[in-house]
């Protein structure tokens, strides 16, 4: 049987160029001409590409020191992804849905919006939907982000997140709580306290406060629980919050206790000093970096965190005495 001869063999020089080529390609990152190709620098997980512009449109309330721990993380996310950022709030849900109208005017190439209340974002998403720019959700808005046509949803679980407080407080044999709402129709703060009263064995009641006003905020606290003395667990539902509680606590003459959802540095002094019994941590720096890098994601890679039907979630972590030395110096550099 004849078979075909091999094939001749390349010429030595040939060779030798040819694998100092390839050697140079491999090694050095330079191209045939010698120059130095960026094509690495343009792949998924580095920062490469054209400079994006994003918008993170909040429901913060002025001076609410939880967002700034958001908004840390999401500038850190802006700085690795080289995007040109920009971060605009408002507590009115009309002002807020206004905020992300202005984001479609000015053609960003994606959004980061909370969801305190849904309805309110529904026609804004929508536009924004129509000018093919991206939509996320972080923060609020667990149970609607799908159903108002967001991409992908970065926060707390608040339902489950209540209900496990609902457990603590029973472990520590509480019997009567007080569960403060800062903001009323906010989405978010309702499932708390809806949570907590579900697996809490004792009793819970409710008691709406205007939380843009701390001493309004105080002498509420203050007065229900010179009212009825059984309270013994005061479960707020934000840092600042929690610290007003712990002084109406004082205030009141009575014994109960604080707990709450939410850090900030304050808060964290507050727990290492006996003054909170505990906080419940969404991590709002871990949500405001994820919001702004899923962005960058979907427009470099077509990435889709959950694969844009469940969310990520970013708690609920307890953060106790016990071990509150290990959050404290995250805290103190404005990221815990």
């Amino acid at each position: 049987m004849n078979t075909p001869p091999p094939p001749p063999a390349p010429h030595r020089s040939a060779r030798i160029a040819a694998l100092a080529v390839a050697v140079c390609l491999l090694a050095a990152g330079c191209s045939a001409s010698g120059g130095r190709t960026d094509s690495a620098a343009d792949g998924a997980g580095r920062a490469g590409t054209a400079r994006l512009k994003v918008a993170l449109v909040t429901h913060a309330s002025p001076g609410d020191t939880f967002w700034n721990l958001v908004k840390k993380g999401a500038e850190d996310a802006a700085a690795k992804d080289d995007i040109d950022l920009t971060y605009a709030n408002d507590s009115d849900a009309a002002g807020q849905a206004e905020l992300v109208r202005d984001s479609v005017r000015q053609k960003v190439d994606g959004i980061a919006v909370t969801l305190a209340k849904p309805q309110a974002m529904r026609g804004p998403i929508a536009a924004a939907k129509a000018a093919d720019i991206p939509v996320v959700g972080l923060n609020s808005g667990i149970d609607s982000w799908q159903s108002e046509g967001v991409l992908e949803f970065f926060g707390q679980d608040e339902s489950l997140a209540g209900r496990a407080v609902g457990n603590k407080l029973d472990s520590l044999r509480a019997k009567h709580a007080l569960c403060v709402i800062h903001e009323r129709g906010n989405v978010a703060l309702e499932a708390r306290c809806a949570g907590v009263k579900k697996t809490f064995d004792g009793r819970t009641e409710m008691l709406y406060v205007e939380g843009t006003d701390a001493n309004a905020t105080a002498a509420a606290i203050t007065a229900r629980l010179r009212q009825d003395p059984t309270i013994d667990e005061v479960v707020t539902l934000s840092a600042q919050v929690a610290l007003t509680a712990v002084k109406s606590v004082e205030q009141s003459g009575g014994k109960a206790r604080v707990a709450t959802f939410d850090l900030n540095q304050d808060l964290v002094k507050a727990v290492e000093s006996g003054d909170v019994q505990f906080a419940v941590d969404q991590q709002p720096y871990l949500q405001g970096y994820l919001a702004v890098d899923a962005l960058w994601l979907y427009r470099t890679n077509g990435n889709a965190s959950g694969g844009g039907v469940s969310p990520v979630l970013t708690g609920p972590a307890f953060v106790t005495k016990a071990n509150v030395a290990s959050v404290a110096r995250f805290a103190a550099r404005g990221t815990r």
